[in-house]
């Protein structure tokens, strides 16, 4: 190429080229994976705009915007993304972590506010383990155990768990929902961010959420709320009393989730809006 490609000439054609292909974030899918490219910060970015790339350099973004360009996630692409504050690695073993998924956070924190300084929580469908490792985090002297059905995101958790200084505070377990736990066992909170889309939904999901990231972490059967309903009904006996369930769900599922926390015993149940003002956490006290 005779043309000299600047690090603002070469952000503004990438913006552009992913508006043409109907990627939303545009502009903020350029400058990460730029960053990413140069391994600089958005804010060089623009003190150093007018700087010529090199090849290598040019060579290293084309790669990325190729696979953006497919629909991957920028967050699969960097293998990072922040939660709580946190920085996780992610890849295709687990859902990438949410802005939304931090309600079922804070609500987490605050219900169990009164019981600061020790408690046992559960988190189960952990994933990459953002709940539980935040939570830890948060609340170093609790005792904390993670489940998840995948293998593999159990590692990724792992993995995440010990970057972040956080694996020894952590039990974590692979299996289905409460199975790996022994009959005995007892919780002052437990939270669960389980699959609950609709199965006929999937095909409609964005192509970087339904090609990308795990189906099994997504698909909650014919009407969302299969896995749901077995997180209340195998949870809420596992509460000691005044115990704590949260669970996140989808934007139009809380009256039908709270009904099934009124089903299984549960009172004082709540609900907790999302960035977006969708009621997205329900909650309720064994």
């Amino acid at each position: 190429m005779s043309e000299t490609w600047t690090i603002a000439r070469v952000l503004g054609w990438a913006t552009e080229d992913f508006k043409a292909r109907g990627l939303e974030s545009a502009r903020l899918d350029a400058e990460l994976l730029l960053c990413e490219a140069l391994a600089t910060d958005r804010v060089k970015l623009i003190v150093e705009g007018q700087r010529p790339l090199e090849a290598a350099e040019l060579s290293r973004y084309r790669d990325l915007i190729k696979r953006r360009r497919s629909g991957e996630p920028v967050a699969y692409i960097l293998g990072r993304r922040e939660f709580f504050g946190l920085q996780f690695r992610v890849d295709r073993r687990a859902l990438i972590p949410r802005p939304d998924t931090e309600a079922l956070l804070e609500v987490a924190l605050a219900r169990t506010r009164h019981e600061y300084m020790f408690g046992n929580v559960l988190d189960l469908c952990t994933g990459s383990g953002c709940v539980a490792i935040a939570f830890a985090k948060q609340r170093p002297t609790w005792r904390v155990t993670a489940l998840d059905a995948c293998e593999d995101a159990i590692a990724l958790a792992v993995e995440n768990a010990t970057r972040l200084g956080a694996v020894f505070g952590i039990r974590f377990g692979v299996g289905d929902l409460t199975e790996p736990l022994a009959e005995s066992e007892r919780f002052d909170l437990v939270t669960a961010n389980p699959p609950y889309i609709p199965s006929a939904d999937i095909a409609s999901l964005d192509p970087s959420i339904r090609d990308f990231e795990p189906r099994a972490a997504l698909d909650g059967g014919p009407d969302g709320l299969a896995i749901v309903r077995r997180v209340v009904s195998e949870s809420a006996p596992r509460l000691v009393p005044g115990g704590i369930l949260a669970v996140e769900v989808q934007y139009d599922q809380s009256d039908r989730v709270a009904e099934l926390f009124g089903g299984a015993g549960l009172t004082d149940i709540e609900r907790r809006r999302d960035y977006g003002g969708h009621e997205r956490v329900v909650s309720g006290k064994r």
